[in-house]
C-alpha cells in the first residue's frame, strides 16, 4: 500500500514538473497570428467558455472583495486581475490566437478592398471617356 502511494506521488510529481516545463517551450516559440482551423475550433469550444466563466467568477469575487480593496486603495488592481484580464482574453483575442489585443486585420482588409474598388472605378471611368 505504501509502495503504491509512493509511486502515485512520484507520478504526480513528474506530471507537475512536465506541466511547469511545457509553457516555457511554448513561450519561446513564435506567436502564430494565423491559427489553423483546429486551433480556432479548440479555442471556441474550450477556451472561450472557460474565459467567460472566469470573467463571471472574477466579477463576483471583485464585487465581494470591493469593500476590502477600497479600504486598501487597490480597487484598480483588483479589477484588472479579477475582471478585465479574463475579459480581455475572452473577448479581445482573435479566435485561435495566443496573444490578446485587437489586430486591426479587418480594418486593413476593408481599407484595401475600398482602395481596390476605387482603382477599378477610376479605370472604368477612364475607359468610358
Amino acid at each position: 500500500m505504501l509502495a503504491q502511494l509512493s509511486q502515485v506521488k512520484r507520478h504526480i510529481g513528474l506530471i507537475l514538473v512536465a506541466l511547469l516545463i511545457a509553457p516555457s517551450g511554448f513561450a519561446q516559440s513564435s506567436i502564430d497570428e494565423q491559427p489553423n482551423a483546429f486551433a480556432m475550433a479548440g479555442d471556441l469550444v474550450v477556451a472561450r467558455p472557460i474565459g467567460l466563466v472566469m470573467t463571471a467568477v472574477g466579477g463576483a469575487a471583485f464585487i465581494v472583495s470591493l469593500p476590502f480593496t477600497a479600504l486598501a486603495g487597490s480597487v484598480s488592481e483588483s479589477a484588472e486581475s479579477l475582471v478585465l484580464g479574463p475579459a480581455k482574453e475572452t473577448f479581445v483575442r482573435c479566435l485561435g490566437c495566443r496573444v490578446s489585443g485587437y489586430s486591426y486585420k479587418d480594418v486593413e482588409r476593408r481599407r484595401q478592398r475600398k482602395e481596390e474598388e476605387a482603382e477599378q472605378a477610376a479605370m472604368e471611368a477612364a475607359e468610358q471617356q
